[in-house]
């Protein structure tokens, strides 16, 4: 599997944009946008996930909402598979299976379609793919929900990794992990 070099990370890295205070006072907060809108940086990024994905047969790609849908849905079109949404609750039309997690006050939930992974093959493989992980809670949730829709989480894979939070840790715990980035 492919890995950047530290020039490969620094392009990525310098179309990121950081606000400071948002989205409340002492949090530097990571804007994938300006990535979004490099199209240099952008077609760097899926090039490399294409490359260390394309041999591992991934049946199916799960995209976190909604920053997850950008990538993931690219990347499942790039492999020529399928992309599955995990979303809030009351997002997808269909019946679901969810996944609570907590938060630092309360709990909140992900769902996905019962039948999101329909195939022929028994326990499909799956990739998991956000923008960004933090503490890890709704990455957590996805890789169990994916887990108990009938498929295997592969791999969960972030753009960024916050890696001062350890957000990864309880992930690495029931799924191997990938980040593009890691910021301490």
């Amino acid at each position: 599997m492919k890995i950047l070099n530290k020039s490969d990370k620094e392009l990525l890295l310098k179309s990121i944009r950081t606000v400071e205070d948002f989205p409340k006072p002492g949090i530097s907060f990571k804007d994938i946008t300006t990535l979004l809108g490099d199209e240099k940086a952008y077609t760097f990024l899926m090039n490399h996930l294409k490359a260390r994905y394309e041999n591992q047969n991934i049946d199916y790609i799960a995209g976190i909402e909604s920053r997850g849908f950008i990538f993931g849905a690219s990347l499942a079109t790039m492999l020529g598979i399928k992309f599955v949404p995990i979303r809030k609750p009351g997002k997808l039309p269909y019946t679901t299976i969810s996944e609570k997690y907590s938060l630092e006050y309360g709990v909140d939930e992900i769902q996905i379609h019962i039948d999101a992974f329909k195939c022929e093959k028994e326990n499909p493989s799956v990739l998991l793919i956000d923008d960004l992980i933090a503490t890890g809670g709704t990455a957590k949730a996805a890789v169990t929900l994916i887990n108990k829709a009938g498929a295997k989480c592969k791999e969960a894979c972030f753009v960024i990794n916050l890696k001062f939070l350890n957000g990864d840790e309880d992930i690495k715990k029931i799924t191997s992990v990938y980040s593009v980035l890691e910021i301490d």
